[in-house]
């Protein structure tokens, strides 16, 4: 069809307009060879050859290699960017302050206000919709391959944006992130895909834009903004800068920018030696910034492996350490758990499965870099989530690149390839304030807050009712089961007062309680816990967000649930505090039996209950819970409805209605010393369940107070106590707080991991009232051990161990 746009003169390769297809449909791309001279910084025609060939290799990871167009998934995810891209050229209308009517990025305020910002936004959205359809044009199968209409309206709406506002005479308004990241990786983007089209005067005055918002200064220091996936981002930006403008110096700094990246930190944004990442100073964040960073570093590092400015050194060793370390023990079935995903979970159009998937893809990506032996390892693990996901598959996807997808699909169709199971293994996180505890057919996950980890993290609008994100929320799931549970419109749906595990006052709470960007943080000091890799004891000293409510609570992992102890439980607020049992998702529909000390109880919606001294509950193809103590136990059944408008204002204002089934115990209005026990055994049948109720030999809570909490587990030979203040529970005596666990070993031998969560013992003195004959092993935090009839260990300086567990080995007498 004729092309609607003013017809310019461009600069083409041999070649350049088309795309070619082998023979066998798979996408084959031009050298992307040009004539095109260079820029800034011009080099030799030798360095014009890699210029050409990096170029080359971004274009095949922005738009994927190796894959059959006509194929699934690869047929729908294209016929997808194709429509998308149809609908951006059908509206388009190039006018004085926007792209597209109703989208105008003219501020006539401009400031840093809500306002500006979302102009910023405005213009940031035009850059990416513009590489939408720049893709479109260069992908087969879209129905717009090739298409001048196409290709002209990128072209023109490239330089109404650089004519109208991003360019070197603007003074920058609104998020700085659409200024320095946004727009200039979407702009760099598309003047890789349309590179034989565009005339050299324009990619200077493209480059010169870029130079003016991100200048050269924002590597200067390694603070602010320029940290963590920031600083990735940032350097991304500036090496597809360095490409397309033809200046070495500056692939030169953005490749060396990267450096402080690598280093675990000990304090702020980045990774931790115990595998935390941390971004905007206090938020625990794998599953948004710390996906982004590794989708940066990931994309970079195969850019520029072989060239002149290839990554090495041992920090590139520590990065490839993260996915082991931090990125895999929040990656289950394939969904990656919502707790260090923060504001991304208000979003819609996502959950935590498709969150997952371009990790999952990423982890591929990455490992093409990695030794034989960790790529193998990868590669099973990563497969195993890919057949796993039986609720969200990666490759049914729509919204997966194509760079993303055809990785998976390669890896699915790779028969070499043997899927790695879920591992059996506790993970503990003190510097973010998160646990996994993982086991063959489910897994869970503690989220907490600390004086050093923010309650929740509330910015841009969005996230404005996940204050008690940070209360002790224990999400789980099955193997087989239970995948959907924070996936199917949780999050707009849920009551926030009552997310599973927590316990919190029912104050109302502003949206955006504490401030916009606020990231508010309890004075508490004890958080985190101790783990043997195996089992485990959590702990959490509560303060509510805006609220006196105060607690401890603590979680003892073992083999097939999980013991719950909650104690101290004050508040003067003139508010009910509640801790929630659990509260299960039911989807549109659902309607599991509950059954409570063998007794089914209705199904229909609004019904509510309490029981008094309950020892036992079933939720059908869920999961059981035992009181071990009894219990006043609430029960509800009850659709809800919310709108993602409600939590994010970039939601959809559509009323949505969920079920749920919630149980709980009221502590009542400004309860003094309120407690609380009970065990949670994901997946357990009601027999299962009613059984372990009975079983009076199986566990034995030690202490439940404000002193010290703990419990033993004969059968697993298993002791542990959180100990908030010095002092005895049983065989255990500590001089000071900290996290206990005991493991006796049928071979004579036993395990004792110490912590202290709350990075205050200038000393520790742990005294086991058991017949010790040998210390087989200890850290260097042991500065002395005595054996015989007790066991007496002394430690040194714990601060400096960040909350890290201490492994003794001794022989038993």
């Amino acid at each position: 069809m004729p092309s609607p746009w003013p017809r310019r003169t461009f600069l083409h390769a041999a070649g350049g307009g088309a795309l070619a297809l082998g023979l066998t449909g798979t996408l084959a791309h031009p050298s992307g060879a040009s004539d095109v001279p260079a820029v800034a910084g011009t080099s030799t025609s030798t360095s014009d050859a890699e210029f050409d060939a990096l170029r080359g290799k971004w274009r095949d990871l922005v738009l994927g290699t190796g894959f059959s167009p006509t194929a699934e998934p690869f047929r729908t995810i294209l016929g997808t960017l194709g429509t998308t891209a149809a609908g951006y050229l059908a509206t388009m209308a190039p006018a004085s302050g926007s792209l597209w009517p109703g989208r105008s990025w003219a501020d006539p305020e401009p400031d840093l206000d809500a306002e500006s910002y979302a102009f910023s936004a405005t213009m940031n959205d035009a850059y990416n919709r513009l590489r939408t359809m720049a893709e479109a044009y260069s992908q087969p199968g879209t129905g717009l391959t090739g298409d001048t209409a196409l290709r002209d309206a990128v072209l023109t709406g490239l330089d109404h944006l650089y004519s109208e506002v991003y360019n070197e005479h603007t003074t920058r308004y609104g998020n700085w992130y659409n200024w320095q990241i946004g727009a200039p990786q979407a702009l760099m983007d598309t003047c890789v895909l349309m590179y034989d089209h565009l005339p050299a005067t324009r990619i200077a005055d493209y480059c010169r834009a870029v130079d003016a918002f991100v200048p050269d200064s924002v590597f200067a220091s390694y603070t602010g903004t320029s940290t963590g996936a920031n600083r990735v981002d940032l350097c991304r930006g500036v090496v597809l800068r360095g490409i397309v403008g033809k200046d070495p110096a500056k692939i030169t700094l953005a490749s060396q920018a990267l450096a402080p990246v690598f280093p675990y930190v000990t304090s702020g944004d980045g990774f931790y030696d115990d595998g935390s990442f941390v971004q905007h100073r206090n938020v625990p964040y794998i599953g948004g910034y710390g996906a982004v960073l590794h989708d940066g570093v990931g994309r970079l590092l195969a850019l520029l492996r072989g060239s002149h400015w290839e990554v090495t050194g041992p920090g590139t060793q520590l990065f490839l350490d993260t996915i082991e370390k931090a990125v895999a023990p929040f990656i289950y079935n394939g969904l990656i758990m919502d707790n260090v995903s923060s504001r991304g979970v208000s979003r819609i159009g996502t959950n935590e499965h498709q969150r997952a998937h371009g990790l999952m893809a990423t982890i591929l990506l990455v490992g093409q870099g990695a030794s034989p032996e960790e790529n193998a390892r990868w590669r099973a693990m990563v497969k195993g989530w890919l057949q796993r996901d039986y609720y969200y598959p990666a490759l049914k996807n729509p919204g997966l690149s194509l760079i993303r997808a055809s990785l998976l699909q390669a890896l699915q169709d790779d028969t070499s390839v043997k899927a790695a199971p879920e591992p059996v293994e506790h993970r503990l996180f003190p510097n973010m304030a998160r646990a996994t505890h993982r086991r063959r057919d489910w897994a869970a996950s503690f989220s907490m807050a600390s004086n050093r980890i923010a309650h929740y993290e509330f910015g841009n609008g969005e996230h404005a009712r996940g204050y008690h994100t940070g209360a002790g929320w224990l999400s789980w799931w099955g193997g087989d089961f239970g995948l959907e549970q924070y996936s199917d419109a949780y999050w707009p749906t849920v009551d926030p007062y009552r997310l599973p595990g927590i316990t919190a006052s029912r104050k109302p709470l502003a949206d955006g309680e504490g401030g916009n960007w606020g990231q508010p943080m309890p004075d508490a000091a004890w958080v985190g816990g101790t783990t043997d890799g195996e089992y485990a004891a959590v702990g959490q000293h509560l303060k509510g967000l805006s609220s006196t409510l105060d607690a401890r609570k603590s979680w003892f992992c073992l083999d097939d649930s999980v013991v719950c102890l909650g104690a101290g439980i004050t508040a003067k607020d003139g508010h009910a505090v509640e801790t929630t049992v659990d509260n299960r998702a039911l989807g549109a529909t659902g309607a599991p039996v509950l059954t409570v000390d063998g007794r089914p109880q209705p199904v229909a919606q609004g019904w509510t209950a309490t029981f008094d001294d309950a020892r036992w509950a079933h939720i059908a193809g869920q999961a059981g819970y035992v009181f071990p103590a009894g219990v006043t136990l609430g029960a509800v059944r009850e659709e809800r409805t919310g709108s993602w408008r409600d939590i994010n204002t970039g939601g959809s204002p559509d009323p949505i209605t969920r079920r749920y089934l919630t149980l709980f115990t009221d502590h009542g209005v400004d309860p003094a010393g309120g407690a609380y026990a009970y065990v949670l055994l994901p997946g357990a049948s009601a027999r299962a369940t009613a059984h372990r109720s009975r079983d009076r030999g199986w566990l034995r809570i030690l202490a439940n107070s404000v002193s010290q909490q703990g419990v033993r587990v004969p059968k697993l030979g298993l002791t542990a106590v959180n100990f908030w203040s010095a002092g005895t529970v049983e065989r255990l005596r500590t001089s000071a707080p900290a996290s206990v666990l005991v493991r006796e070993h049928r071979n004579g031998t036993a395990t004792l991991v110490v912590s202290d969560p709350a990075r205050q013992a200038t000393s520790l003195e742990v005294l086991w009232n058991r017949r010790v004959t040998k210390v087989l092993s200890r850290p260097a935090t042991v500065t002395a051990a005595t054996t015989g009839s007790s066991l007496k260990l002394t430690f040194g300086d714990l601060t400096g161990q960040a909350g890290a567990p201490q492994r003794i080995t001794v022989r038993l007498g």
